[in-house]
Formats: structure tokens, sequence, C-alpha cells
């Protein structure tokens, strides 16, 4: 059988029903958009003219190998806790494309380099807004200076957005996390909302204080770029709620998310509650030297429905992925594309400078 079906896992969700609706206009009766609810896929599949089709997936039980013969592409838009679902994508030779940013899923979806190298296939990780859109704007900053000691990534999130589900929980689950970073080259371990920075956005956003967050770009850019650190801070658009979280971790009252009671209605806040806007700010920083003088080279991107822009940064990646012969193994999207190559990022009004 010929490889030549796109699965979306998650595809009918924020980020995916974006993705399949692209992909359905140019490679229509090919994607299928997968979830554990096929009801709800097949709604999304009436949606599309039949573009998109639907298929019922449940990545939390083994794959077998004939639910992804004929596939060779996965775009994944939910979290997974365990890389078997991946394991399954690389023994059938499709390709794997992560749209989510979990910092230890990262790691182990990486010790399966030698299965993907194997089995033909190609991963790449770190794909949309953070990680993703960050990876790249570190690349281009990195590329403006002739040595590079840190990177500075700022992440700033309207509360009035719409988030996906996924979304949602994740950053829930997260507020108490504790995860390891790369400081001075050498690993360390942090916690969320702790190590307070302040950040210049710019614009009418202004400064902002942003705390740590475990986006995975921070993992891979002092690996993929050779820089001794890499930091992600996150904000909202409305200072008070992240001083309010900045609080509880402080007091440890993130603890209290163990609760499952407490922890569902967090979600549902988070969920429904829009107490801001729909912006969101993206500010990666390059801090190092250029012609023998400290310099620090500084990309911003603002816009609205940050869900957008993941989805056209997971789409320039699929197509790449789909149509391009890639190396097999496991990378992050730094390694393979750059903002050049992403044909509908690459419209976005980024500012850039570089300050000595």
């Amino acid at each position: 059988m010929d490889k030549d079906r796109i699965v979306v896992v998650g595809g009918y969700g924020a980020v995916g029903s974006i993705i399949c609706q692209e992909l359905g206009y140019k490679f229509s009766g090919k994607v299928y958009a997968a979830g554990r609810s096929l009801e709800r896929a097949e709604r999304f599949s009436r949606e599309t003219e039949g573009r998109v089709l639907p298929m019922r997936l449940d990545i939390s039980r083994p794959v077998g190998p004939e639910e992804l013969a004929g596939v060779k592409l996965v775009v994944m838009c939910v979290d997974q806790q365990d890389a078997s679902f991946v394991r399954a994508c690389f023994r059938s030779g499709s390709h794997y494309i992560d749209v989510s940013a979990n910092i230890s899923f990262l790691a182990k979806v990486e010790a399966l380099r030698a299965e993907a190298e194997r089995g033909g296939s190609t991963a790449v990780m770190n794909v949309g807004l953070a990680p993703g859109v960050t990876n790249l704007l570190a690349l281009e900053a990195y590329r403006q200076l002739d040595r590079t000691e840190a990177i500075e990534i700022t992440i700033l999130l309207g509360l009035g957005d719409r988030h996906g589900q996924a979304a949602v929980e994740w950053t829930v689950d997260n507020l108490g996390a504790s995860f390891e970073v790369i400081r001075q080259g050498r690993a360390e371990t942090v916690g969320s909302f702790t190590d307070a920075r302040l950040a210049d956005l710019g614009g009418a956003i202004g400064r902002k204080r942003a705390y740590r967050f475990p986006f995975s770009d921070q993992r891979s850019l002092p690996i993929t770029l050779n820089v001794p650190n890499a930091a992600t801070r996150l904000c909202f658009d409305s200072n008070a709620v992240t001083a309010l979280l900045a609080g509880a971790r402080a007091l440890g009252l993130h603890r209290l998310l163990g609760l499952k009671p407490l922890r569902s209605a967090a979600v549902a806040c988070f969920g429904r509650v829009h107490l801001g806007s729909e912006r969101f700010a993206v500010q990666v920083e390059a801090i190092g030297e250029k012609d023998g003088r400290a310099a620090t080279a500084v990309y911003r991107l603002q816009g609205r429905q940050q869900s957008e822009l993941t989805a056209r940064c997971a789409l320039d990646t699929s197509e790449a992925v789909y149509l391009a012969a890639m190396p097999p193994g496991v990378f992050s999207i730094e390694q393979l594309l750059d903002w050049q190559k992403m044909s509908r990022l690459n419209q976005e009004k980024l500012e850039a400078e570089v300050r000595s």
C-alpha cells in the first residue's frame, strides 16, 4: 500500500481542526481527523464536505501496525505521557510532527532516535508557537551575533483568547512543575513561576514580569545552537493573574491542584473565563558578542489568537516533511527549517534589532 495519508491526532480540536482544514484543501481525501470520538470526527468531516476524513484513534492504548498502514505523516496535537504511540509510528515508517510543549516528553522521544532512523521516519519536535516560533526566532537571533552566551525567551498569552482544552490542561498541570534546564552548560532543576525576569515586549504591551515555565524549547536550544544558557518565561496580559500565580507558587498553594476537584475547577476557570484580550507576544533575545563588543539581538512578534499561529507553524512543517525528503531521526524544528522556509510564518511582521 502506498503511504500517502496524513493523520492529525486531535484533528477536530482547536489547533488540529485548522491544520486539517488547510491540509484538506491541498490533499483532499488523504487527510484524517483522528481522535477517541468517532462522532466528533465524523461531524467535523461533514463540515469539511468530506475533504477531511474521520478516524477513531485512541493513542492511550496499544496501536497496531494495521492502524498506521498507508500513513505517511502523523501530526500530533494532544499531549502524551509516554512514547508508545511515537514508537509505533517509527516502526511503521511514518513521519511524525509533535505540536506540544511538554519538556519531559521531548526527552522520551529523543531516546527513540535510533528507532526512527531504522524505520526511515523523520520526527520534528518543538512545533507551534512556544515551542516552535520561539525556536525559529532563536535561530535568527543567534545568527546575528558572533558569539551567543544565552537565549532569553518571553511569552505573553492573552487570557481573553480561546485556548484549546489540551493547552489549558497542560498549563494548569504545570503551574507547580519542577523541570530540568541548562544553565552555564549544566543541568539544573527549576520550578514553574519562579526565577522572575522583567522583559520589555515593546509597543503598547511594555514591560512585563515573566516567570519560568516548562516549554521544551529551553531544553533543545542549548544543544542545537550550542549555547550555555536558555530560559523560557511566561506571563499573561493580566499583571494581576501573573502575580497571583507566582504568589500561589511561593506559598505552596500549587500543591492543591493535585486534588482532582480543584484541578478540574482550575481547568474550567482558565477555559471559560476570559478576563483579558486575545493578543499574544513572543520575544527572543540572543545575548553575546558582535564585532568584539557586548550585544543583544532581539526578535519580537505580536498578534492575536495564538492557536492560528500555532497551526501555521504546524502547517508549514507538515508540508515540508510530507513533500520533501528529510533525513530520518528525531530533530528539533530549527535543525531542519528556518524562518525563510516557512511560507506562512514568514508573512508575519517581525520586529528585529541588534543592541550593543
